[in-house]
């Protein structure tokens, strides 16, 4: 894989960059389109896919400093050094999704239906997000003896000339699975917050599994758990409480007709 796709004089367009750009825009236009289908205000969708890859930025960045920690304690510098480089997926949803809270109670929206709005769209600008990685050949899995394999001959992060586990490949098939089974999980399930605790059950479960192939072991630790697979049994958690508080109050509306 190559991550530069194309040079035109000064100006090099990246695969990585590129496939997050598709991404957003993917997020963007998916959510735009099913808010009007439910005559939501489909205006806002525009702000708060804007603040939320802002925040999702920010998260993603704080997140892979927090376990670098001992090379921050280091080398300061290491800060600056890695401003464009080193982000952790994790760390980018819960910052997406902390500021699209902050988002809405400023604008006095209703925050849980957005969120089941927007989350399918987040679960396909991941996707994309994860071809990028492919390209650039980072959050690249361990070595394998398996045929399907992927060896890198050209990148900068994952070790060249070494059969390794699809892992970005795995990763981006889930998340593009999870937009469709959400979107048709959305048809069927009407109690605010169903929507997005689904998806944090499927992307936890998902990372949690993902993570025992994966090669990248700079990442940081919890124990014998990865900081991912960590976070992931809390946000599974946090996912699992929204969806059966969506059930138990369903049925409670239920007793009450």
């Amino acid at each position: 894989m190559k991550n530069e796709l194309l040079t035109i004089g000064p100006f090099t367009v990246y695969g990585y960059g590129l496939m997050i750009a598709i991404g957003i825009l993917a997020a963007y236009l998916t959510g735009e389109y099913r808010a009007k289908k439910k005559k939501m205000d489909y205006n806002q969708v525009f702000y708060i896919v804007l603040w939320c890859v802002a925040g999702g930025f920010v998260g993603a960045k704080i997140l892979y400093w927090l376990t670098e920690w001992r090379m921050i304690l280091k080398d300061p510098g290491f800060l600056l050094d890695s401003l464009t480089d080193g982000f952790v997926v994790l760390g980018g949803i819960l910052g997406g999704i902390l500021t699209a809270y902050i988002y809405c109670h400023i604008k006095k929206m209703d925050f849980l239906r957005y969120f089941d709005l927007l989350i399918p769209s987040v679960a396909l600008a991941q996707g994309f997000g994860r071809l990028g990685c492919l390209l650039a050949g980072c959050c690249y899995g361990k070595e394998t003896a398996s045929h399907f394999a992927i060896t890198f001959t050209n990148s900068d992060f994952a070790p060249n000339y070494v059969p390794l586990v699809p892992t970005q490949i795995y990763a981006s098939v889930l998340d593009f699975a999870h937009y469709f089974v959400l979107i048709l999980a959305a048809k069927h399930l009407k109690e605010k917050g169903q929507v997005a605790g689904l998806y944090l059950i499927l992307y936890s479960v998902g990372r949690f599994i993902l993570e025992f192939y994966r090669g990248d072991l700079e990442r940081g630790n919890v124990g014998i758990l990865s900081t991912s697979q960590f976070i992931s049994i809390f946000t599974f958690c946090a996912g699992l409480l929204l969806f059966l508080y969506g059930a138990v109050r369903k049925k409670t509306v239920d007793m009450r007709i």
